[in-house]
């Protein structure tokens, strides 16, 4: 990639790369996936060895948490156990630490130990989408991780990717699509690739704003139109991926996966949170579309105008005008692109928004910055 990448009108070579691998047949799950108030006894155990990159995230700490109830010995990377040290989704792993950015720290690790372990998954993702922080998490990292998996002698390599790279304008996109790229290319690891719509995370931000009385707020594309979405939940994703440990149908294959409830527009979002808040009538505020292009395109002005200069602290500063232009590209992808699966088989679980919505409006959730622009710190989070 180059340093001054401007989506979505650069020929970047994945702008015509086919996206649309999906298996034709969906299998019904090995196990069925929890909900909310049922968690199926765990079956028997396994001498399958898993070990999880990105163990400490929030599609990681899932993956673990199920992977462990699947009766799978399984070993969770993290940066720094102490950080979860505690954690009940991390009970019955053995937690490690390994710098994903170091290969020699993966090679030493024990979660890398030749002959020790038979399927690697990944659930590494960049935090912020900008262009460094995605190419050294997304793409290198990843690629360290799978280069770890070979030399391990592990067979199968289950990657956590996103919906979003089957129309990619982003960097994190790019850099996603890359990696992509290095494991299907490979033959030493057969490999699942998971590219779910949406996170429940991210559709919660704006739960205690408007439990306090503020308006949803919504992103109107004109004519009444918004983006639209079937979210997965994070414990029905996890189902899904260790599920693709033992099932052939989607050995080296890419899986779009959304979940149960039928689309979803922010403004149907908004009027579900009313009504599990018990508010007697949705308060929506509509934001113009046209707003994420003026801000969009004075910070990428800004950043253009001092790309040039040497100066040390212009540099910086361009650095950072063009990052906040990024994230003002990543918050307009989400607000016009639909993240929708329409096949049956690539629609999966059975916890709806509706529960999840119910259960943060009692419990509250974690604080989140990149997902919860809108939400206060939860009190009582869980």
């Amino acid at each position: 990639p180059t340093t001054n990448h401007q989506p979505p009108t650069t020929n970047h070579p994945h702008h015509t790369t086919s996206t649309t691998t999906t298996t034709t047949h969906h299998q019904s799950p090995p196990s069925p996936p929890p909900t909310n108030n049922h968690q199926p006894p765990p079956p028997p155990p396994t001498t399958t060895q898993v070990t999880i990159v990105g163990a400490s995230g929030y599609i990681g700490k899932a993956v673990v948490r199920e992977s462990v109830r699947r009766g799978y010995p399984t070993t969770a990377v993290v940066r720094d156990p102490s950080k979860v040290s505690g954690e009940a989704k991390f009970n019955g792993a053995n937690v490690v630490a390994a710098e994903v950015t170091e290969p020699e720290s993966l090679a030493a690790s024990p979660a890398f130990k030749k002959g020790e372990v038979d399927i690697v998954i990944s659930c590494l993702a960049s935090r912020s989408g900008m262009k460094k922080d995605a190419y050294m998490i997304d793409y290198q990292a990843t690629l360290n991780a799978m280069n770890a998996a070979k030399e391990a002698g592990a067979r199968h390599f289950i990657l956590l990717s996103a919906f979003c790279v089957a129309k990619p304008w982003l960097q994190f996109q790019f850099a996603k699509l890359d990696f992509e790229e290095k494991l299907t290319a490979q033959t030493d690891l057969t490999y699942s690739i998971l590219r779910p719509t949406a996170f429940f995370k991210s559709l919660s931000g704006q739960v205690e704003v408007v439990q306090g009385g503020a308006p949803f707020v919504y992103f109107d594309l004109g004519e009444g139109r918004t983006a639209t979405c079937n979210p997965i939940s994070e414990a029905d994703l996890a189902v899904a991926m260790i599920d693709t440990i033992s099932d052939k149908s989607r050995e080296n294959s890419i899986w779009n996966i959304g979940g149960q409830d039928d689309p979803l527009s922010m403004v149907n979002q908004g009027e579900l949170l009313a009504d599990v808040l018990g508010k007697p009538e949705a308060k929506l505020l509509g934001v113009p579309i046209g707003l994420f292009d003026a801000i969009i395109n004075s910070l990428q002005g800004v950043a253009n105008a001092m790309e040039m200069n040497p100066h040390p602290i212009v540099r910086g500063w361009y650095e950072k005008m063009n990052d906040a232009a990024e994230f003002g590209r990543i918050g307009k992808y989400y607000a016009v692109e639909d993240m929708l699966t329409t096949d049956p088989s690539e629609k999966f679980g059975q916890i709806t928004l509706r529960e999840h919505y119910s259960k943060v409006a009692v419990e509250g959730q974690e604080y989140d910055p990149y997902t919860s622009m809108f939400a206060k710190k939860a009190t009582a989070a869980k």
